[in-house]
């Protein structure tokens, strides 16, 4: 299944909203999203570590409870918690959850309590001692490995012989490599932008795209 980066389907979407995940799932496709915590220990879905990129907002979201959150970008986009957007997929289409940050057990096992009931939930993070903790209070929950361009052959070749990791989450510089095309795992590269490249690959790998 190919997995809409961040929901956005296409360029009139916004990344990381209902709306723009509704739109995803109504064509079929899971989704791929962000997720941070509040001060309140709220599980939002959101990309970046504070609110001005998208918001011109210089206030870090760990910094700040969620209603606080909901107030200062009401007039924009909507900054949705993920147990909403896990309501959204219907337990139907799959959800790739990224941690941006490093939790702490605490945050770990809330979020690890919030998809308790979603068996289409794929937990995935580039800051791998995420995926160790929860793998130590969690055998059964599905996670995975995120890759960036920079990374090593020889570590992504090495973290796909460890049990109970199932997914790879790779740049789409890797898709041509030979040896990680051998690697039998659930392989996901990102991100495909363009058309070309979605028809190219489409029928023999799993994307994650946007905006097509």
């Amino acid at each position: 299944m190919n997995i809409i980066h961040r929901g956005i389907a296409n360029k009139k979407l916004k990344e990381n909203c209902l709306k723009s995940f509704k739109v995803s799932f109504n064509k079929k496709y899971g989704i791929e999203t962000d997720i941070h915590f509040t001060k309140d220990n709220k599980i939002i879905c959101f990309h970046d570590f504070t609110l001005n990129r998208l918001f011109k907002i210089n206030k870090s979201v760990k910094n700040l409870h969620y209603d606080e959150i909901k107030n200062k970008t009401k007039s924009q986009i909507s900054v949705p918690l993920l147990k909403d957007v896990l309501k959204l997929s219907k337990k139907k289409y799959l959800v790739f959850i990224e941690i941006k940050p490093i939790l702490n057990l605490r945050n770990i096992k809330i979020l690890l309590n919030e998809i308790k009931n979603y068996r289409n939930c794929i937990i995935i993070s580039f800051k791998h001692i995420n995926l160790f903790k929860i793998r130590k209070i969690n055998k059964k929950v599905k996670i995975g490995f995120s890759f960036s361009k920079s990374s090593k052959i020889s570590d992504i070749i090495k973290s796909s012989y460890k049990k109970n990791y199932e997914y790879l989450i790779l740049d789409k510089y890797f898709i041509s490599n030979k040896s990680v095309r051998n690697i039998k795992k659930n392989k996901y590269f990102y991100t495909i932008k363009k058309k070309k490249e979605f028809l190219k690959y489409k029928k023999n790998y799993n994307l994650i795209f946007e905006n097509l």
